[in-house]
């Protein structure tokens, strides 16, 4: 007889289409979670702008992606979701679902304030507003494409990355032919725009205080950008058998910011962190053996999180740099997106196999007796043995 296959967990869904970003639903967004409205009860308290919602009350997620162009009779859409804390776990169908058409939306960016996201598209990048949906069962959350078209990227080309700064107000955007666009939100006014600031951008990212972006490019170094004078002020300069995959500012518990970027080496995937003073290396550590397919770190700063082309899930440890948890096999095909929570609490992750997770951060168990615990011991012990020799 063959093997039972074990049930999926409850935390772990399949949407029917091959899934390349995700993000967490700003708690601003959500004014009443999608249930009927003779269950509603009275909303909680909002937790404040910007922040994940409390895990008493349903939490949201948003994915996108599909099939792309052709007959494949793959959709492409814009996916939310409910994720409840309580039972860990993942609504077994979208709440709501958006067609996108023919274009494949294949980056996302959530405004941090809940106004919005963009997606890029093959062509252009468009902007979707959050609308709530009213009927006589149902009163919940959806998406539509909004009126404001967003000139400056119309017509150039597929953007590989897309991000907002902390407060919202500037948006970068990399593309697959190098360039890199840097404009103030929502006025669009430019910032920086860079022809050919790489061979092809792959990643960027915003430091916790705005004044400085990274870039990640195929080949080459990275950059750092200061968004004050719109110039390179430093050259991130690899190993000759690395390949620079992704980057990621934070801030350590005394108040500094950090620069982790996830890079790929002969004998495996590691971490490299930079100091933002000096730009200079500071530590590197292997984390897998795969290659890293993406990454994260979590609002707090205390953990990051790697993807592999393997489907595993890796959490790490920023202040000790050692693996705090591992997902074998979290999804089937490669993970091609992740993003802590807002509180730092979860991380989402999805898959080109359609496959969508939320992993709940667990805090790590102490082994055995505490340190106080085991110096009281030694401290009764050398008590007990004076008084026996006396």
């Amino acid at each position: 007889m063959g093997k039972v296959k074990n049930p999926d967990p409850p935390n772990y869904k399949k949407y029917g289409v091959p899934l390349y970003g995700a993000a967490w639903v700003p708690s601003t967004v959500i004014n009443d979670p999608p249930q009927p409205i003779d269950q509603k009860q009275e909303a909680d308290q909002d937790p404040g702008e910007g922040s994940t919602q409390s895990p008493a009350a349903p939490t949201y997620v948003v994915f996108c992606g599909g099939g792309g162009e052709g007959r494949s009779g793959i959709p492409n859409a814009i996916l939310l979701a409910e994720f409840d804390f309580a039972s860990n776990s993942l609504s077994d169908m979208p709440v709501f679902k958006l067609g996108i058409g023919a274009d494949l939306p294949y980056r996302m960016a959530v405004h941090p304030s809940g106004k919005g996201l963009i997606c890029s598209l093959p062509k252009s990048c468009k902007w979707f507003q959050w609308v709530e949906i009213k009927t006589e069962e149902v009163h919940k959350q959806g998406l539509k494409l909004s009126e404001k078209v967003l000139t400056h990227l119309e017509d150039v080309g597929q953007q590989l990355a897309l991000a907002f700064n902390n407060d919202g107000s500037m948006l970068a955007v990399g593309g697959e032919d190098g360039n890199l666009r840097v404009f103030k939100w929502p006025s669009m006014e430019n910032v920086l725009s860079e022809a050919q600031a790489h061979a092809t951008v792959k990643d960027l990212d915003f430091s916790p205080d705005g004044k400085f972006l990274v870039s990640l490019g195929s080949g080459g170094p990275g950059r750092v950008w200061d968004l004050t004078s719109s110039t390179v002020v430093a050259s991130l300069p690899k190993e000759n058998d690395e390949a620079l995959g992704f980057c990621r500012f934070s801030q350590t518990n005394d108040g500094n910011q950090v620069l982790y970027i996830a890079a790929v080496r002969d004998r495996g995937a590691c971490i490299v962190t930079w100091n933002t003073t000096m730009w200079e290396k500071v530590g590197s550590k292997q984390i897998v053996r795969d290659s890293i397919s993406s990454f994260s770190v979590s609002a707090d700063g205390k953990l990051l999180a790697v993807g592999t082309i393997q489907g595993d899930i890796v959490i790490v440890n920023s202040a000790s740099m050692k693996v705090q948890a591992v997902v074998r096999k979290a999804h089937l095909g490669i993970v091609t997106t992740m993003r802590f929570s807002q509180d730092s609490r979860a991380l989402v992750s999805a898959s080109m196999d359609s496959s969508a997770r939320v992993t709940i951060i667990k805090e790590k168990k102490k082994n055995g007796f505490s340190l106080w615990i085991i110096i009281f011991i030694i401290i009764v012990s050398i008590a007990a043995y004076l008084m026996k020799i006396k």
